[in-house]
């Protein structure tokens, strides 16, 4: 339920050399488009270091921070701590992680942006939370930090009153859901719209889709057998019918998915169908039975129970996101 009207949320943002600018800039722009549109209590965001001084980010631009972390006293509202190359150094700097833990001990909800999950993990403010952070960083958190249950798919994560999210602009979509909890849907959508962005994807939803999470696989045959499913969705693709396709047994065909593309032949159409669905519920109006007949689902059921295994989400709710004219 939004708030009343009352005092500034103090915020707090948490950075560091090489810390990436955009994950500090989508948060604060986001809190601040969110004040100039009328929050009722604004959010008063401040910028913090473990020094004071002024830092590069590693894209070269330096920042200047209002304050030391240590002269940050009081209740807080939230404390956003930045991902960015420096994170590694962050999260071994032992000051640094004093100040986070004693910061989130009087914050309302602590968060990270990206690979800041690296810095709440040193913390210990991970420790048996579910968390995710930037795809390609999320294995070396699980190894690093194995009390850590590290999911690399959602876009944001929440456990209890900690929140992780993924990479870069993922912070635009975590902090557009602070603002609709503290201040309701109508000043978040007005915030996405100044921000000229959605009004929020979804946290569960995934953060790379498998066609753009890599190249073409380099095997010849394994790669004709993408093409091919991509083009007769419709079809049966079993995995017979993709091993007779291919020349080869069902067993071979096995396991060169496995080795070139880390799923089985069936996991790996259901989700080619899963995600082409996606595209067809948020870029056309076909109703959901002739989308399933398109993507080869037997039935409307067979969509929906393949939309939730791999986007956690209905395909109606998701069309319901990520409608392009949802701000027509």
């Amino acid at each position: 339920m939004p708030d009343m009207p009352g005092p500034a949320r103090q915020v707090v943002i948490v950075g560091y050399a090489e810390a990436e600018l955009l994950d500090i800039a989508c948060a604060s722009d986001v809190l601040d488009a969110a004040n100039r549109l009328g929050a009722r209590r604004p959010y008063e965001i401040r910028l913090a270091t473990v020094d004071g001084r002024p830092f590069a980010c590693q894209s070269g631009l330096t920042l200047t921070p209002h304050l030391r972390l240590d002269q940050v006293r009081g209740e807080l509202d939230t404390i956003i701590v930045a991902g960015g190359l420096g994170h590694r150094a962050a999260a071994g700097d032992q000051r640094l992680l004093e100040h986070v833990r004693r910061l989130a001990r009087h914050s309302r909800r602590t968060a990270s942006v990206c690979t800041g999950s690296t810095v709440l993990a040193a913390a210990g403010l991970l420790s048996g939370r579910r968390a995710t952070t930037h795809w390609a960083c999320a294995a070396q958190l699980a190894e690093h930090y194995p009390s850590v249950s590290v999911d690399p798919v959602p876009l944001f994560v929440r456990h209890g009153d900690v929140y992780t999210s993924a990479g870069v602009t993922s912070g635009l979509d975590l902090t557009l859901a602070f603002v609709e909890q503290d201040h309701g849907p109508t000043l978040a959508r007005e915030t996405a719209r100044t921000l000229v962005t959605y009004l929020q994807r979804p946290g569960n939803q995934a953060q790379v889709s498998m066609f753009l999470s890599g190249p073409p696989p380099e095997h010849r045959q394994v790669r004709d057998l993408t093409a091919y499913v991509a083009e007769h969705l419709a079809e049966d693709l079993g995995t017979p019918v993709l091993a007779q396709q291919a020349g080869i047994s069902a067993r071979q065909l096995t396991r060169l998915f496995d080795a070139h593309l880390g799923t089985t032949p069936g996991k790996y159409v259901r989700t080619v169908r899963a995600e082409h669905a996606a595209r067809l519920l948020s870029g056309t109006e076909l109703p959901l039975t002739a989308i399933a007949r398109r993507c080869g689902f037997g039935s409307t059921e067979t969509l929906r129970q393949a939309f939730l295994d791999h986007f956690d989400t209905p395909p109606s709710a998701y069309r319901r996101v990520h409608v392009r004219t949802a701000y027509a």
